[in-house]
This record gives structure tokens, sequence and C-alpha cells, in this order.
């Protein structure tokens, strides 16, 4: 009886080692109570110096991290929802999403890149979707602007986004609009005084001078991401590099009327044979953006993400995990992009087929990847100036963010060869 005790003893001992806690999940289905703060997660730990598998296709795309007590503790902290995983269930899992018959896989994050974003350090009156999230997520980034590009501080990161940006030296072609407003009039005196500090006559000669330095860090191995004017007035910028499509209110003197014949194509992203609006009274840049005479009524704007395969298109399936496959439209300067523009080497990720429109584009340049995604804000509609900013505690679920938050991580990625 006293040996029958303590083999009892024993068994209750060793219970806690036999179904121990060795890892947890975050879950990126409609389980998780907080998506967007569940990549601050993500990103936090790999800042700690450990990885993170990230289970393509698994529950939403759900990370799978080391159990750490302090890990848990910040999930409580932040709101993220998490499951603890016995070796188990962790064998089973990987199992799962291992099984050629499924399409999952698991890609392992491994070091946290290094963010910055491209942004005036003036304030004008509309916010920006990227920054916004990672603040919400808490992921860190530093902010660079043209006088940083110029002296190759972007050498230093691994990830820049594009903040609404109009890289044609255009002011975003708000002179019809807003020229009166002290706010517009303030920005042109900050631009020229800064392209004058830095050498160069025209504000338009200095935004082409760091749309090339940005495109050499993507060529070196970078990764860039885009969104609204960011993605299309960079690739206008870069093709009209031998030519002068500003008129006179933008840089003192008139456009070239040739400037269309002189475009050049292969020194873009994504796009190609689109034909500018050289109307400066027109807000918009080229044909590439549908936003001008765009038919698709808001309770019906909506666009979907293709499915890739985990096992053999491994990026744009990282760039694509959502919960969500069928994605709120939203509007912005550039709202979505004419797929008859598109350059065939890009791969499209989500579309308005009906529409015949591009929403979220991904490519390569040199060793580099870039993004593009179009819209300004993706749980604000309609955002106007002077808008209030998006309040993302309402929306810690949103799939229109987390595409952005994809885009984050993946520099984190370990570099896996694409199967072909």
């Amino acid at each position: 009886m006293r040996s029958y005790k303590y083999l009892l003893a024993f068994a209750f001992c060793l219970l806690p080692f036999l179904g121990r806690a060795a890892s947890m999940l975050l879950p990126m289905d409609e389980v998780q109570k907080d998506h967007l703060k569940s990549y601050g997660i993500a990103f936090w730990t790999l800042q700690r110096g450990e990885e993170v598998d990230w289970l393509l296709n698994y529950r939403g795309g759900s990370f799978m991290l080391k159990y750490d007590k302090a890990i848990e503790d910040e999930c409580k902290v932040r709101g993220v929802s998490y499951e603890i995983l016995a070796d188990a269930k962790v064998t089973e899992i990987m199992t799962e999403v291992s099984d050629p018959s499924v399409n999952m896989d698991i890609v392992k994050l491994e070091k946290a890149p290094k963010m910055a974003v491209y942004a005036p350090k003036s304030n004008l009156p509309w916010d920006d979707a990227v920054t916004l999230v990672l603040k919400y997520a808490e992921i860190p980034y530093d902010l660079v602007y043209d006088e940083e590009v110029l002296r190759g501080d972007l050498a230093k990161y691994d990830w820049v986004h594009l903040h609404h940006e109009d890289f044609t030296g255009q002011y975003s072609k708000f002179y019809n609009g807003f020229r009166f407003m002290p706010w517009y009039q303030e920005d042109v005196k900050n631009q020229e005084t800064l392209a004058h500090k830095l050498g160069f006559q025209k504000v338009s000669k200095m935004k082409l001078a760091v749309a090339e330095h940005i495109r050499d860090f993507c060529a070196n191995g970078g990764f860039l991401f885009a969104m609204c004017s960011g993605t299309d007035s960079f690739d206008i910028a870069l093709a009209a590099a031998n030519t002068d499509i500003c008129e006179s209110m933008y840089d003192g003197d008139g456009a070239d009327p040739d400037a269309q014949s002189k475009l050049d194509f292969s020194n873009t992203f994504a796009f190609q044979n689109f034909v500018l609006d050289m109307n400066p009274m027109s807000n918009r840049f080229s044909s590439i953006d549908v936003t001008k005479g765009r038919q698709v009524d808001k309770t019906r704007d909506f666009f979907t993400l293709f499915d890739f395969s985990a096992k053999w298109d491994v990026v744009p399936s990282m760039l694509t995990q959502n919960h969500d496959k069928v994605i709120k439209g939203f509007m912005g300067l550039t709202t979505a992009f004419n797929k008859s523009y598109i350059k065939p080497s890009v791969t499209i990720m989500g579309e308005t087929k009906a529409a015949n429109e591009a929403r979220y584009i991904h490519g390569e340049y040199g060793k580099g990847q870039w993004t593009f995604y179009g819209g300004h804000d993706p749980e604000d509609y309609q955002h106007q100036v002077g808008d209030p900013p998006t309040d993302l505690k309402l929306h810690p679920n949103s799939p229109g963010y987390r595409l952005i938050l994809n885009n984050v991580l993946f520099p984190a990625a370990k570099k896996k060869k694409q199967k072909t």
C-alpha cells in the first residue's frame, strides 16, 4: 500500500513534465481578439532574439512561439489571444502544416527588421495608415525624409515605407483645391528651402534623386512598401527622369510638351505604357490610377485576395495571410491600379475583377522586393484632408490593416528559395 502511494505521488509530480507547455500559439483566425497587436507580439519576440514560426494558412496565418512566461505576460498586457501548447499538440500541428497534400507551410522568422518610414517632419493635415498601425501594434520605426535618404541613411534599414507622397514634385497636385491654404503654402516653402539647401534648383529634381536612392535601396536587397500616391508617383518620377512633367505653378517653368514620348518605362517597378495627366488642375497623375471616373458603389466596393500555394509561392502567401479573403475597399489620392498598365512580371495579390482594378501588388527589383497597396486608410472609406486619424482601438481585427503588417514581418523571414 505504501509503495502504491509513493508511485501515485511520483506520477503526480511527473504530470507537469509529460504535458509541459512547450510552445505558444497566437491564433490568427476569428478567435483572435486583436489581430493587429499580435504582429507586435511576434515582432517583440524577434527583438528578444527568439524565433517565430509563421504557420501559413493555418488558422488565418497563426504564429507559434517557444513558451516564455515573459511573452505570455506581454500577451495579457496587450490583449492578444494565445493558446498554450504541449509538445504533443505542437507535433500534431507541425505534421498537419507540413503535409504535402495541404496548402500550408511553415516560415521561420529569425530577426526583427530595422524599420524606416519616409515621411515629412512637418505637420500636414492627413495621417498615414502605416504609421498608425505601427504605433498601435507597438512596432518601433525611425522617420527619415529627403535629407536622410540623400545622405545614404537607408543603408541602415531593412524595410522602408513611403508615406503619402508625391515624388513628381507637384505637391500631390493639390494646387487647384488647396493653394490658398496655409498648410499647402508652408509645405511648398519647406520643400523649396530643403531643395535649395541640398543643391537642387527644383523640388522635382530633389524628389527624383530621392526616388532613385530608394530604387537603389531596393536593388541592393531592401524591402519597399508604399500606399496611396507613394506608389504610382514613385514610378512616374522614375519614368520621367529625362523630361519635365511639372507646370510653372509647381517649378517655375512650363512642362515639356513632348514629356509623354520621353517616358522611359524600363526605369519603373510596376507600371508601363501609362499616359500622364498633364492638366495641373487635375489631382490625378496618370492613367494608372482609377479614382477619376470610378463607378463602384461604396456598398459593393470590395477586393479579393488571391489564393497562392504556401509551399510553392511562399512570398505572396506570406503577404496575403488573413482571416478574411474579401477586403473592404477604400479610396485615396491613388485608389487602385488599372491592370492594363501593370507589367507582366508583377504579381497581383488582390483585385476588384469586375472593375479591372488591382489593389495589392508585389514584385522584385534587383536583390530586393516591393509591395504597392492602393488607397489611403483601410478603415476610412474616403479619408479627406483634415479628417481626424482612425482610432485603431475600434478596428483591432481589420483585415485591410493586416495586409500592411504582413509586409512588416516579411523581411524577418528566413530566405527560402522559391520553387520553380
